[in-house]
């Protein structure tokens, strides 16, 4: 290691005095100003951990959908996945090193990891629109160079992209092309052989107005375009070249306050989805000739796909076993009907994508989304192997034209994360091809009441929970006050957890209607803060 070098690059990148971040699920986030001494360290972390796993690492500058000011980075591992937990444990430390502690602690990492400095390293760097994020990713390229590092910058690209181009080198392009042309190409070829299969298909066009976020998925989707056919037209709109990032639009804004974005204009049953800010999540929505707003969340995402490849599995007679993979904060009603009606094993795991993934690789498919829109389905190695053997070997036409479609969902798929371009493809092919209408999808179950509230504590570890955060351990006498309000309403369920990020209690509760699912979380907040520590005034309702 060139000690001179780090020296000389560092004090390019100073660390602000008493400023401390963690490295959580989505990487570092903070406002923008504050982080470039931890991008340039984030890059050697990169440099670092490509040595040691000698593939190729991710790094990926942007605070998805966070407000345009902030920022963030976080990196991705050799198969498209997020970075290894001990590895955040190291991101953490070297962000928060002093200056003249920062080769001593990269030493440690070498030790602890069994790092050889000697290897090559390899990154490959993508950014979203956000003004910070190009000198941010600079800082990132100076801190790989440190570390003798070589480096692929990819300039603007959604983060589920990037993933995909760290997987596809590392599997030297058996899960694609490592670039973008690779991408649109492998995407829209899965997506016109799927909607071929279509009954209707020629004399339909489908119609569909994407909210943007003004990020970055309206460039990309722009590039995309020419890739559909022609019955396929995309509106695109809040594409970043009037407002600011993220405001008053995108996935995020839409599922916290169960309204339309800003900058589009619903005619009645048009069907509308919205990206967050760097394509990761997606949601759908329309309004009723009522003039009602109706939000399709990940919830029913998971749903519509879930029917899909049920379908299709029983087709092929394989013993497949697939499974959804939920968290605490999916409506009650959407994991009835995938138990009761659907008949599809549903398992629960703590809030956090990195969860739900580890879970869904358990089976030969899973299915994960978060309520907000994050998710992606999971083929493992063997069925993936078996489907595309059936499309080459198998003699009856039905069994094989299921395994052609599974196979084409399984390339339309983004099986590294979450991605909105991927799964709004994978949305519009299944409603094309069982004729479902954006409405019928929505009146598949109705979603029970709910409300989200957060209390301020003094320290949010006062609360630890169990089963999947459904309940609270501590503090005591917490869990059983939640048990007994909930207790007082029908088809009600409440939990509590703390915030990943900040000194809040985050509370979820639902209840036959919304002015008792409003009272529940009232009630239960007003607990949080008096057995909790809550700071400041008490909740009003």
């Amino acid at each position: 290691m060139d000690s001179e070098a780090l020296r000389k690059f560092s004090a390019l990148h100073p660390r602000p005095a008493g400023l401390t971040l963690h490295y959580g699920t989505a990487g570092f986030r903070s406002a923008a100003q504050q982080l470039d001494h931890v991008v340039f360290r984030m890059g050697l972390l990169a440099a670092l951990r490509s040595k040691a796993v000698t593939a190729t690492i991710g790094i990926m500058v942007t605070a998805s959908h966070n407000p345009e000011e902030d920022n963030g980075v976080k990196l991705v591992d050799p198969l498209g996945e997020m970075l290894h937990p001990s590895w955040e444990e190291y991101a953490t430390q070297l962000a928060n090193a002093e200056e003249q502690e920062l080769q001593k602690v990269i030493t440690e990492i070498c030790q602890k990891a069994a790092v050889n400095l000697h290897k090559d390293a390899s990154v490959f760097i993508g950014r979203d629109t956000r003004p910070s994020s190009k000198k941010l990713s600079q800082s990132v390229i100076d801190g790989i160079q440190v570390l003798g590092g070589q480096y692929h910058d990819y300039g603007l690209v959604t983060t589920p992209q990037l993933h995909y181009m760290v997987c596809c080198q590392n599997t030297q392009g058996q899960y694609g092309k490592a670039t973008l042309e690779g991408y649109y190409e492998k995407l829209s070829k899965a997506f016109m052989e799927l909607i071929k299969q279509s009954q209707c298909s020629g004399e339909f066009q489908r119609h569909l107005k994407i909210d943007c976020a003004n990020g970055v998925g309206a460039l990309k989707l722009s590039e995309m375009k020419p890739y559909f056919p022609q019955e396929v037209l995309i509106h695109i709109y809040n594409d970043g070249t009037k407002e600011k990032l993220n405001h008053l639009c995108g996935a995020d804004f839409v599922k916290v306050h169960q309204k339309p974005p800003g900058g589009l204009d619903m005619k009645p049953n048009e069907r509308c989805c919205s990206f967050d800010g760097d394509a990761d999540r997606i949601v759908y929505y329309y309004k009723d000739t009522a003039g009602h707003f109706h939000l399709i969340d990940g919830d029913k995402i998971a749903i519509l796909i879930s029917i899909f490849l049920k379908e299709l599995l029983a087709k092929v007679k394989q013993n497949f076993k697939m499974a959804v993979v939920q968290t605490a904060y999916a409506n009650g009603n959407s994991t009835r009907y995938l138990q009761e009606t659907l008949k599809v094993p549903v398992h629960c795991v703590k809030t956090g994508v990195k969860h739900l993934h580890h879970k869904a690789q358990e089976f030969d498919v899973g299915v994960y989304f978060e309520a907000n829109g994050h998710g992606t389905v999971l083929f493992s190695k063997a069925a993936e192997t078996k489907i595309r053997q059936l499309v080459k070997e198998e003699k009856d036409n039905e069994k094989r034209e299921a395994a052609k479609m599974l196979e084409n969902m399984i390339d339309l798929i983004n099986q590294t994360v979450g991605d909105a371009v991927s799964d709004m493809l994978v949305i519009e092919a299944i409603l094309a091809l069982k004729g479902l209408s954006v409405q019928q999808w929505d009146a598949l179950y109705t979603d029970l009441p709910n409300r989200l509230l957060k209390v301020q504590v003094a320290d949010r570890r006062v609360i630890d929970t169990t089963d999947a955060e459904r309940r609270a351990l501590t503090p005591p006498g917490l869990q059983e006050k939640i048990d007994a309000l909930v207790k007082k309403y029908k088809l009600s369920r409440a939990f509590v957890r703390p915030s990943g990020t900040e000194d809040v209690v985050r509370i979820y509760a639902e209840a036959d209607t919304q002015e008792n699912a409003d009272a529940l979380a009232h009630e239960v907040s007003l607990a949080v803060f008096h057995l909790a520590g809550g700071k400041g005034a008490p909740p009003q309702p």
